[in-house]
């Protein structure tokens, strides 16, 4: 005869809501909190529209790897498999057998298949033809970089005041990168150099993305004044199909053979931009730029969701993370500013400071955001084509700035 009440006491025993109240003084609070988070950032994706395409997943991941005993990622197996010491190291065949579905989901994320996937979608979007038209305006990109390093060396700073709230060179170079405001690459740098801050770092740095139109005005008016923001630019000249042809060819070849370390990204942003270039390639371009970019998105977003374990995200750390990601993508608005007023001297009053603020690598919010406070300030004022020169050489200059720091901590 079926004992009823050992029937529930077993179904209790073994479920999730026991595994918490039974560890609420260790882990079960910490489950607790990471799904309140999840919440909230699930919030944030719908609610307020922050980066919902991303944000939706990672939140979602986020909830699922902090409901205990559901056996779906296993932080535990990746700390082995970074281990040199452990027989897991570097073993995605153990992963295989022994992890669960947000585990071989993660696979992709480890070997840096998706941001390389999402990069040719990038480039299957974008046109180069406003940076191939106005040249200079690659300087205004490098300038926007000035955040990633300066973050860079505000992370190491604080491990020299306390090793607690501090971190390491290849941690810093992680944090760093979120001043290229550039998701996929941000993810391509710390998986590779700092894995267990994937989560808070994503988060940083899609969340910043999403906060373009409230983060960058005040920057932008605070270093230019009236009448620069009023200048109007004059029509950049026409690029042949040509030059757009042969540019994806080029930058290809001559960046991975100065930063080999970031040959995939590059390699992929420019494959992408040369099915959308050629005419002839418009199904494969059609492909990246819908079909595979969804089903990548999914997938990323939920494995990088997934890493946000409690243990690893509710530190001092994390609330540092937010802090420098702030900072650095503030100062790398500052620095794309900074390039802009001097350009704008330097051609005599034909340039508008204002584009230099598109130089950070979101395309094509930060070009957008250029173009509304020029309007405010000129209402006859279109400076959204001459924005999207330094915006599409911020996505190449985020890709060589994480090649760069790849190079010296990888």
């Amino acid at each position: 005869m079926i004992d009823i009440g050992e029937v529930l006491l077993n179904l209790w025993e073994g479920s999730g809501f026991s595994y918490i109240f039974s560890n609420i003084g260790t882990v079960g609070w910490q489950n607790l909190v990471m799904i309140v988070i999840a919440c909230v950032l699930l919030y944030l994706g719908i609610g307020k529209q922050f980066e919902p395409l991303l944000m939706c997943g990672i939140a979602f991941g986020c909830l699922l790897t902090n409901l205990p005993l559901g056996g779906l990622y296993h932080d535990d197996l990746w700390q082995a498999f970074m281990d040199p010491a452990n027989e897991m190291y570097h073993s995605y065949g153990a992963i295989m057998r022994e992890g669960g579905l947000l585990d071989i989901f993660y696979i992709g994320v480890k070997t840096s298949l998706y941001p390389c996937l999402i990069f040719m979608g990038v480039g299957a979007m974008t046109d180069f033809g406003p940076l191939l038209s106005n040249p200079k305006s690659l300087l205004l990109g490098a300038a926007a970089q000035l955040g990633v390093f300066a973050a860079f060396f505000g992370a190491v700073a604080l491990n020299l005041i306390s090793p607690e709230i501090g971190f390491t060179g290849p941690e810093a170079a992680s944090i760093g990168i979120i001043g290229g405001a550039d998701g996929p690459t941000a993810i391509f740098l710390t998986t590779k150099l700092a894995p267990h801050l994937l989560g808070a770092i994503a988060v940083a740095a899609y969340s910043y993305m999403a906060l373009i139109p409230l983060i960058q005005p005040p920057i932008m008016n605070l270093m230019s004044t009236p009448e620069q923001r009023k200048i109007k630019m004059v029509q950049t000249r026409k690029v042949s199909k040509a030059e757009k042809i042969i540019f994806p060819i080029l930058v290809t070849a001559f960046v991975a053979l100065l930063l080999p370390d970031t040959a995939a990204l590059i390699g992929c942003l420019m494959l992408g931009n040369l099915f959308k270039e050629t005419g002839l390639t418009d199904r494969l371009s059609d492909t990246v730029q819908n079909a595979l970019m969804n089903i990548v998105t999914i997938l990323l977003s939920t494995s990088v969701g997934a890493t946000m374990v409690g243990t690893n995200f509710l530190t001092v750390q994390t609330l540092s993370i937010v802090v420098l990601g702030v900072v650095a993508f503030g100062l790398s608005t500052a620095g794309g500013m900074l390039g802009g007023v001097v350009m704008c001297k330097l051609t005599g009053g034909k340039v508008n400071p204002l584009i230099g603020s598109a130089g950070v690598s979101a395309v094509p919010m930060a070009a957008r955001v250029s173009n509304t406070v020029g309007q405010k300030n000129n209402p006859s004022n279109f400076l959204l084509m001459h924005a999207m020169g330094p915006n599409v050489a911020g996505v190449i200059g985020s890709a060589i700035a994480a090649g760069f720091l790849l190079s010296v901590f990888g």
